[in-house]
């Protein structure tokens, strides 16, 4: 069974962590440490006595489960990225960077950074994977006392268009765009698998990650709106469904049960649940054995970017398209949607946003396109400028 524990997530205090426990559900130590601060523990890690990898996987054990900015723990996924990484950096240090010696994490300089970053930009890394990368180092930075040292991505040379994520989708990434008959392949996938095709019809209706859909529970999820606390004015219908076990952040949301294809959804996974607690994957298995099932059948059914050219999560995205569809009257600019009313689509991106469980407008962005009244306007008034400059009042070079 899964166990999900809420937390109320505060903002951490930047600065050393090294000085005592940080946060009450910082997992308990070995029994050797257990009086111990920190820097204590680490005082008996002496720089240039101790194998660097050591020292990191010291640094590991004592802070890899915290959250660098807020009073949490981190995913078990998080947790083992940051692991990686940290321990494959200070090898490439040497490897690749050509560094004589590794140096202790405690003594990792600016020119360490510096040499690093020169070798993502020689292996072109992506965008993300390079702010993902220095985001941990400020991780690494924090546990070592000096929250400051990692510096913004242009202090060393980088420019926006090697270190800035594409916020907005470039191209439309849901299965429909894949050319596929959604409801045919999903009720094969429930005749081979009904587990996995309750997920996936929930991911379908309500716009659930993955990991939520497996961890949903249709007998103790679904509330009357008046148990949801939701202000009176945002009242959609009369049942909601609530979403917070297995969501990014543990962050709660609420989904109203205001269609014929939600309704159906839920419907299907309470005839495929065996008991009022369970869950949608096989309750003889765990919660990461349910998880490999899931990518195994997507796998089998060829929903994978190589296979259909579409993903489990490219049918999160046809459900935040067809929301914001709904919404706003029109398809996004991802599919090739007309212009619409600032407004009616800052509402749209709204709803879209917190069906996908955002608090910001800007990442619905990520699954409908930038707004292409947005896309146009400085583009226009650009080539004004330019006509008026030059005196020429012919019709600007299409672009």
């Amino acid at each position: 069974m899964f166990e999900f524990n809420d937390r109320h997530t505060r903002r951490r205090v930047q600065g050393a962590i090294a000085t005592g426990r940080a946060a009450d559900h910082q997992p308990p130590r070995r029994q050797e440490w257990a009086s111990m601060t920190p820097a204590e523990i680490l005082g008996h890690y002496r720089p240039g006595k101790t194998d660097p990898l050591r020292v990191l996987d010291v640094l590991l054990e004592l802070f890899n489960s915290q959250h660098t900015a807020l009073e949490k723990t981190v995913s078990h996924k998080t947790r083992q990225e940051r692991a990686d990484f940290l321990r494959r950096f200070f090898r490439d240090l040497k490897m690749k960077a050509r560094f004589a010696t590794v140096p202790d994490p405690r003594n990792l300089g600016d020119r360490h950074i510096r040499a690093m970053i020169k070798v993502w930009q020689q292996e072109q890394l992506a965008p993300a994977t390079i702010q993902t990368y220095i985001s941990f180092l400020r991780g690494l930075a924090l546990w070592i006392g000096k929250p400051g040292f990692i510096r913004s991505p242009a202090h060393y040379g980088l420019t926006p268009a090697e270190y800035q994520r594409h916020e907005y989708a470039q191209r439309d990434k849901s299965w429909t765009a894949a050319g596929i008959d959604i409801d045919v392949l999903i009720e094969r996938i429930c005749a081979y698998d009904r587990y996995v095709g309750a997920s996936l019809r929930l991911i379908r209706a309500m716009g659930l990650r993955r990991k939520e859909s497996v961890m949903f529970r249709p007998n103790q999820c679904v509330l009357p709106f008046e148990a949801t606390g939701l202000p009176i004015e945002q009242r959609q219908a009369d049942r909601y469904v609530r979403i917070k076990e297995g969501a990014k952040g543990g962050r709660l949301r609420f989904v109203p049960l205001d269609s014929e294809r939600r309704i159906a959804a839920l419907a299907f996974a309470l005839a495929v649940v065996q008991s009022d607690d369970a869950h949608m994957g096989d309750p003889r298995h765990s919660l990461k054995r349910n998880l490999r099932r899931f990518d195994y059948v997507m796998a089998r059914f060829g929903i994978t970017a190589e296979g259909l050219g579409a993903t489990a999560h490219g049918l999160r995205h046809e459900a935040m398209i067809d929301h914001y569809a709904d919404k706003a009257g029109v398809a996004p600019p991802v599919r090739g949607g007309s212009d619409v009313l600032p407004d009616v689509d800052a509402a749209a991106r709204l709803s879209a946003a917190h069906l996908a469980g955002h608090n910001r407008v800007r990442a619905a962005g990520a699954y409908l396109g930038v707004l292409l009244a947005r896309q146009a306007a400085p583009r226009a008034q650009q080539e004004d400028n330019t006509l008026e400059a030059s005196g020429d009042k012919g019709l600007p070079e299409e672009h």
